[in-house]
């Protein structure tokens, strides 16, 4: 369903009471009674498991699958499956400027993407109250998995040419993909660029900011929009290279202080996070998980562009109990 995503930043601002916006789709495998593996194969199923999702909490936005091994999977990049899992990618397909130089961009629909354009599809006929955001990975997180992700720290210094081939031939991708997922009609996407965040800022600038600006230039329109997702832990001495690339909406990590972080961020720009999905979503209890969603909320709600959320994709195996846990916590922290 088409909408006015610019005037929905806007209205979000303005709310008073902000719905929380997790990412949040994984975990539906519990209320289906499929494995990830299957979820990731179907488009059915992802739709359906987002359908649940949105009927069952009263999120601001239903955000798609983070499933970062998608893309890589379509550059040649070997994938490690698992039935309760996210799938992870094992090795590398680049490792010379000759590699870089011959690597091919994929067409669009190649792998497993268009089970993910087909989903998304179906998932916007299907939910018409809120925003259906897709998830993408970000430029500098594709090149990383495609070079090896602790190699390509060290080709940024030593080899920063090829990195910047492959940055410019992934950035081509993401954007088609964008586009793709524009078409069939997705709000908008959050594009997940969490090894930037290990960089310098100087190097977060020029390996991640300068190609996500070109992403964000490309496919952000009144009716579609980019929220950009950052979980590494040096965001907030990125912060201004990160605004630089021009997303209404800025997501964090549970590596950071969103307290610490807030003042940084404009009043026109949304900044949300960041309750752990690991030490709470998925291995808290629904007491922990109220006490943390309140305590974040009691830090930054006097921000009017703070929305709550989890500091990163929720697992599949989360307790439901704790995500029913955390929604409830942030209506009785507004409620009272």
């Amino acid at each position: 369903m088409k909408r006015n995503m610019k005037q929905w930043v806007a209205d979000t601002l303005a709310a008073p009471q902000k719905k929380p916006m997790p990412v949040l789709s994984f975990p539906a495998i519990q209320m289906m009674g499929v494995t990830v593996k299957e979820l990731i194969s179907s488009s059915d199923l992802q739709a359906r498991g987002m359908k649940l999702v949105a009927d069952r909490v009263d999120a601001a936005a239903s955000v798609s699958l983070m499933d970062l091994s998608l893309e890589a999977e379509c550059f040649g990049s070997t994938i490690r499956f698992s039935d309760d899992e996210v799938p992870t990618v094992i090795g590398s397909v680049v490792s010379s400027e000759e590699d870089a130089e011959a690597l091919e961009i994929p067409e669009i629909g190649a792998g497993r993407t268009a089970i993910y354009i087909e989903a998304i599809e179906k998932a916007a006929k299907m939910i018409e109250d809120r925003p259906v955001l897709a998830g993408v990975i970000g430029p500098f997180s594709l090149a990383g998995r495609l070079m090896d992700v602790s190699e390509a720290m060290i080709y940024c210094y030593d080899e920063p040419d090829m990195v910047h081939t492959v940055l410019d031939k992934v950035t081509q991708f993401i954007i088609k993909y964008c586009l793709e997922y524009k078409k069939v009609g997705a709000n908008g996407v959050v594009v997940a660029e969490p090894l930037a965040g290990l960089l310098s800022p100087n190097l977060a600038e020029e390996f991640s900011a300068e190609y996500m600006k070109k992403i964000v230039d490309a496919v952000q329109d009144d009716e579609f929009i980019v929220v950009y997702h950052n979980c590494g832990n040096c965001t907030i001495q990125q912060i201004q290279s990160i605004l630089s690339i021009g997303s209404p909406i800025l997501h964090f990590g549970n590596a950071i202080n969103m307290d610490e972080m807030m003042p940084l961020i404009p009043e026109n720009v949304i900044a949300s996070g960041n309750v752990d999905p690991a030490s709470q979503f998925r291995n808290g209890t629904e007491e922990s998980i109220k006490e943390s969603t309140k305590a974040l909320l009691e830090q930054c709600s006097k921000y009017p562009n703070f929305v709550i959320s989890s500091g990163c994709d929720i697992p599949p195996m989360s307790n439901w109990e704790n995500i029913d846990a955390f929604f409830a916590a942030v209506k009785e922290y507004y409620a009272g």
